[in-house]
C-alpha cells in the first residue's frame, strides 16, 4: 500500500445539493422490488445455474412475493434464451408477475431479445449503455453527443419492436450504466433524452434505473445523487425511479436505504447479496430492516431457512453464519452478559407487546426460527445462558445464587474441554454435581414425618451422606427444621438453611417438585443442594442431602461420630 494514497486515488466529490431532504425522511412503505438473482446474480457464479436450478430459484422468488424478476440476458447466451422460452412456453409466469430481460444498446442484441419474448404477457425490457467518463474515453471512444445519440436510437428501436409485437405488454427500462461514476448533469441529459424518445407519460411510465455499478463513494453521497436526479429529471411523474446498488465498499444496504429515502421508488438486488465482485445489494436485508421498523415489506420470509437452502443449492455458495437475519449464528449469544439480559427480557415479556428485546432486533419466530439456538454455552458464557438452557429444555428454574454457583462448575468443565456445551451436556453436569442421577436410581432419603406434641413435627429418616448410612431423628417446627435438627447430631459443624426455593416441573400426574436449598455448613461456607421428587417434602429433604454430599466431596464436612445403622424400616414420605 502507498503511504501517499492521494497520489493514486482521489476522493469522490460531494454533490452540491442545498436543503437536502433525505436525512430526515422516514421509510413508511415498501418499495417496488426487482430480483436480479437469475441475471446479475447468475452471471457472478463460478458455475452458472443449470435450467433446473434456475427454475427452482424462479419459483422461490415467486413464492416470496416478487412481482418483477429479471430472468436473463437472452441475447448473451443460448442458455438464457432457452430459459426465457421455457418460462413463456410452459406458462410458468404467474399473471401478476412481470419478467425482465436485459440487453445492451446494440441492434442485433435487441432484436434477439425480442425474439425470445414472443408470446409473453408482460415484459420489462431493460436497455443499458455506459455513460461514465472513463467508459466514454477509454472503452467506447465516444463523446457526450454520441452517447446521447446511441441511447436515443436504441430506445426508439425498442419502441418500434415493442409496437410490432402485439399481444405483449411491454414496459421500458433504461439504465445509464456506471451512473455512480458519471457527472450528474450528463446523466440527466441522457435520461431526459431517453424518456422523451420513449414517450413516457404518467399513464405509461417507464423505469429509469440508476445503478451504483461500482460503489466508490459513501452512501450519503449516493443518496445526494439520487435526490438531485429526483428533483431535476424531466417528466419525473412519468418515471418509476429505480436504483441498483452494488456493495464494493460494503455499504450497499445503507446506500439502498438512503436512496429510497432520497426519492427512489424501486430497488434491484439479489437474495443475501449475491452478485458481481462483492455483490448486489441484499434485498432480504433491506426488506427485514423495514419489517423491524413496523413496515411490512410485501415479501414473505416466514421460513427464511427454506429460502437460504434454496439459494445455497442454486448458487452453490454458502451463506455466512453471521449474515444478517439468516446466518446460523445471528440469533445466538455466547456472551454471558448478553445471555443474562436476554433471559430476563424473555421472562418479563408478555405476548402481544411491542418487541423490545436486548440483542435481538427481530423475533426469530417471525422468520420460522425457534428459540433453541438463541443462547448457547461456551467458555465465554455465564450463568444466564446456562440457566436459560436448563429451564428451556428441562424445566429447571435456578435461583440467582445457584446460577452463580453452578456456572463456576460449568466453567471448570468448559476450561478443561474447550468446546461448546449443549443443553444435554449441561443437564449431565447438573445431575452429577447435585446427585440427581443417584437420587433417581435409588432415593437417598427415606423419611417419615409425624405430628408431635406442642405443634412440632418429628422426622425419622435414613440417609446416605458421604457413603455412610445415617439414622436421622429430629424435631422442629416443620419437616425441614426437624430434619436439620436430626442431621446436626451427626455433623461436626453447624448446619443452617439460609434460603429455600421450590417450583413444579410439568403438570398433572407426571408433575414433579424441584427444591433448591442454600445451606451454611460451619460459620462461613455456603452451598446449594437440589432435590427432585413427586412430593415437595421429599424433594426438600433430598436437597439438603444433596448439599451435604457435595460438602463431603469438597472436604467441607466430616461426620461427628460413627454412622448408626437403623434396623427398623422407615416409611417414605
Amino acid at each position: 500500500m502507498l503511504k501517499q494514497a492521494q497520489t493514486k486515488y482521489r476522493a469522490f466529490a460531494p454533490v452540491a445539493l442545498s436543503q437536502r431532504t433525505w436525512p430526515d425522511a422516514q421509510l413508511t412503505q415498501a418499495p417496488q422490488w426487482l430480483s436480479t438473482d437469475l441475471r446479475d446474480g447468475n452471471q457472478a457464479l463460478i458455475e452458472p445455474m443449470d435450467p433446473q436450478r434456475k427454475l427452482r430459484m424462479f419459483q422461490m422468488l415467486v413464492k416470496i412475493g416478487f412481482k418483477e424478476i429479471e430472468v436473463g440476458f437472452p441475447s448473451a447466451s443460448q442458455a438464457d434464451f432457452d430459459f426465457v422460452r421455457l418460462l413463456i412456453e410452459q406458462d410458468l409466469i404467474p399473471a401478476d408477475v412481470s419478467i425482465q430481460v436485459l440487453t445492451q444498446a446494440r441492434q442485433p442484441l435487441i432484436e434477439r431479445t425480442f425474439e425470445s419474448l414472443r408470446g409473453a404477457r408482460r415484459v420489462i425490457v431493460h436497455l443499458y449503455n455506459a455513460v461514465a467518463p472513463v467508459m466514454r474515453r477509454v472503452v467506447l471512444g465516444l463523446d457526450e453527443d454520441q452517447i446521447v445519440d446511441l441511447a436515443v436510437r436504441h430506445t426508439r428501436m425498442v419502441k418500434e419492436l415493442a409496437a410490432a409485437q402485439t399481444g405483449t405488454e411491454f414496459v421500458f427500462q433504461y439504465s445509464p450504466e456506471m451512473f455512480s461514476g458519471t457527472e450528474l448533469v450528463f446523466s440527466k441529459r441522457v435520461v431526459d433524452a431517453v424518456t422523451e424518445a420513449w414517450g413516457a407519460t404518467p399513464e405509461r411510465k417507464c423505469i429509469i434505473n440508476l445503478p451504483a455499478t461500482v460503489e466508490h463513494s459513501t452512501p450519503n453521497i449516493f443518496a445526494d445523487m439520487i435526490e438531485w436526479m429526483h428533483r431535476y429529471l424531466a417528466r419525473r411523474d412519468a418515471i418509476v425511479l429505480s436504483v441498483h446498488p452494488h456493495n464494493d465498499r460494503g455499504t450497499g444496504t445503507a446506500a439502498g436505504e438512503f436512496a429510497l429515502m432520497a426519492g427512489a421508488d424501486r430497488i434491484e438486488g439479489c437474495l443475501f447479496g449475491n452478485g458481481e465482485r462483492t455483490g448486489n445489494v441484499d434485498l432480504v436485508n433491506i426488506a427485514l430492516n423495514l419489517y423491524t421498523q413496523g413496515v411490512h415489506p410485501q415479501l414473505d420470509f416466514s421460513d427464511i431457512d427454506e429460502v437460504r437452502r434454496c439459494v445455497e443449492h442454486c448458487n452453490q455458495l454458502s451463506v455466512h453464519p453471521r449474515h444478517p437475519y439468516v446466518g446460523d449464528l445471528v440469533y445466538t449469544s455466547f456472551s454471558g452478559s448478553h445471555q443474562d439480559a436476554i433471559k430476563k427480557a424473555f421472562a418479563a415479556r408478555k405476548e402481544g407487546e411491542i418487541w423490545d428485546m436486548p440483542y435481538l432486533p427481530i423475533d426469530p419466530k417471525d422468520l420460522g426460527r425457534s428459540y433453541d439456538a438463541v443462547i448457547r454455552v461456551n467458555s465465554q458464557s455465564g450463568k444466564g445462558g446456562i440457566s436459560y438452557l436448563l429451564e428451556a429444555e428441562y424445566g429447571i428454574e435456578l435461583p440467582r445464587r445457584l446460577q452463580i454457583e453452578f456456572s463456576q462448575v460449568v466453567q471448570a468443565v468448559m476450561d478443561d474441554a474447550g468446546k461448546e456445551l449443549s443443553a444435554a451436556d449441561l443437564w449431565g453436569i447438573f445431575e452429577n454435581e447435585y446427585g440427581l442421577a443417584e437420587a433417581q436410581a435409588g432415593a437417598p432419603v427415606q423419611a417419615a414425618v409425624s405430628e408431635h406434641s406442642g405443634g412440632q413435627v418429628a422426622v425419622h429418616a435414613l440417609v446416605q451422606i458421604g457413603g455412610a448410612r445415617l439414622d436421622v431423628r429430629g424435631q422442629g417446627i416443620g419437616p425441614i427444621d426437624a430434619f436439620v435438627d436430626g442431621l446436626s447430631r451427626h455433623l461436626s459443624d453447624d448446619l443452617r438453611v439460609l434460603d429455600y426455593h421450590e417450583h413444579a416441573i410439568g403438570s398433572g400426574a407426571n408433575a414433579r417438585a424441584a427444591a433448591y436449598l442454600e445451606l451454611r455448613v460451619g460459620e462461613t461456607q455456603t452451598l446449594f443442594g437440589v432435590g427432585l421428587d413427586a412430593n415437595i417434602v421429599s424433594a426438600s429433604l433430598k436437597a439438603i442431602v444433596s448439599g451435604l454430599n457435595r460438602a463431603t466431596r469438597q472436604g467441607r464436612l466430616t461426620l461427628r461420630a460413627k454412622p448408626v445403622e437403623s434396623a427398623a424400616p422407615v416409611a417414605a414420605v
